[in-house]
């Protein structure tokens, strides 16, 4: 399908989408900005209010309600599940609500435009920085790749694309800043985006098409366009639509993607919870520290299999840096988690022969080994 180009398919009434992108309503009214802004003023500031207090209601739970021991381990797991729960829910939906708004300016159609005709190496640049906003889950990741070589986009772009999109997403960035600060979020977005960029310009150096699936190159790309899919038929950002949709867009994102991640994210912190209580200081020292050696790949190892999202992992990361684990190490483990998806990597089988996988797989690998490495000897 060509802009412009009305399509035949029917509009399919859904309410969300596998990313959080729902189907945008028309507007009845034209919105009254004012009112949208005063209730949102009230929304921040009340949840600013209630993020203050978080630690004070943990150690109030913890030691007056449950009447719990000061200088246990397990009193030390209870209140650090208290206090992160709460605290990591309201950072991943403010993150969530905010960039859901951002996200109804974008659509992986009009990306896949943005990206078509580029020569390789802006594309493998632009394709990164993309991926940071551009709505993405394993689910996509086929229409996405046929939609984008069909249309031109050349191999290595394309893979910056799939690197970047998962590895280096809003909720990772935002929940990094507010748990760790300005600098290792900045270091993770920096690092992420090398290897998005690095690992496309070598997939695409490698003249890798013939591993593509034949009948991926014969698929008509009016087909295969990710527009056309049940997950982004009627997204806003293919209307004009005022801020009142777009803030609805945000709400619903907001309930479609904490809603369905929530689970992880609490199973994240119990984790990270028993390993804050019961784990001896500096014992990671010893098992992810600087002083060994082998920690960085035996983290990448551990890390490809697992399955899990930055909400879910960033707090056992916490957990983790907090009993002696090196920061280089840990970032290799959690970009080994988020940036090589077991889920992504077996759906991507569908369009990609053996060989192309192996070499996706390994090119990011050694990719965040390096990271692992340098990010020990400097820090």
């Amino acid at each position: 399908m060509h802009p412009g180009q009305q399509t035949s398919l029917p509009i399919l009434k859904t309410d969300a989408s596998c990313c959080g992108a729902p189907a945008a309503k028309p507007a009845a009214t034209k919105p009254r900005n004012w009112r949208l802004a005063a209730k949102l003023a009230v929304a921040v500031a009340a949840w600013v209010l209630v993020y203050g207090q978080l630690a004070r209601f943990s150690a109030w739970v913890t030691y007056s309600l449950l009447h719990l021991q000061r200088g246990r381990q397990l009193t030390s797991a209870v209140e650090f599940f208290i206090f992160e729960a709460p605290k990591v829910l309201m950072l991943l939906a403010l993150v969530v609500f905010g960039v859901g708004i951002v996200r109804s300016f974008f659509t992986p159609e009009r990306t896949r435009r943005m990206l078509a005709g580029r020569s390789e190496a802006a594309g493998n640049v632009l394709a990164s920085m993309l991926g940071v906003v551009t709505p993405f889950c394993s689910c996509s990741a086929v229409p996405l790749f046929i939609g984008f070589v069909t249309t031109g986009v050349p191999l290595g772009v394309t893979f910056s694309f799939l690197v970047a999109a998962p590895m280096i997403n809003e909720v990772a960035l935002v929940l990094l800043f507010g748990l760790f600060g300005w600098r290792v979020a900045a270091i993770y977005a920096g690092t992420g985006l090398a290897i998005a960029m690095i690992a496309g310009w070598v997939i695409g150096r490698l003249r890798m098409e013939r591993f593509v699936e034949d009948w991926v190159y014969a698929t008509p790309g009016e087909v295969a366009h990710p527009s056309q899919t049940r997950a982004w038929v009627g997204h806003p950002a293919e209307a004009k639509l005022g801020w009142r949709e777009r803030i609805q867009f945000g709400n619903n994102a907001l309930r479609e993607i904490v809603g369905k991640v929530w689970p992880y994210v609490l199973a994240g912190i119990a984790v990270g919870a028993g390993i804050h209580g019961y784990v001896p200081e500096n014992f990671m020292a010893s098992i992810m520290g600087k002083g060994a050696w082998w920690s960085v790949p035996l983290a990448v190892l551990i890390g490809v299999p697992m399955y899990s999202n930055a909400a879910g992992i960033i707090p056992v990361v916490q957990a983790l840096l907090g009993k002696g684990a090196a920061l280089g190490t840990v970032l290799a483990f959690m970009m080994s988690v988020i940036g090589l998806s077991l889920p992504e990597t077996i759906i991507l089988r569908k369009v990609l022969r053996p060989q192309l996988i192996a070499t996706f797989i390994g090119v990011v690998a050694v990719g965040i080994l390096i990271v692992g490495y340098v990010f020990n000897f400097i820090m």
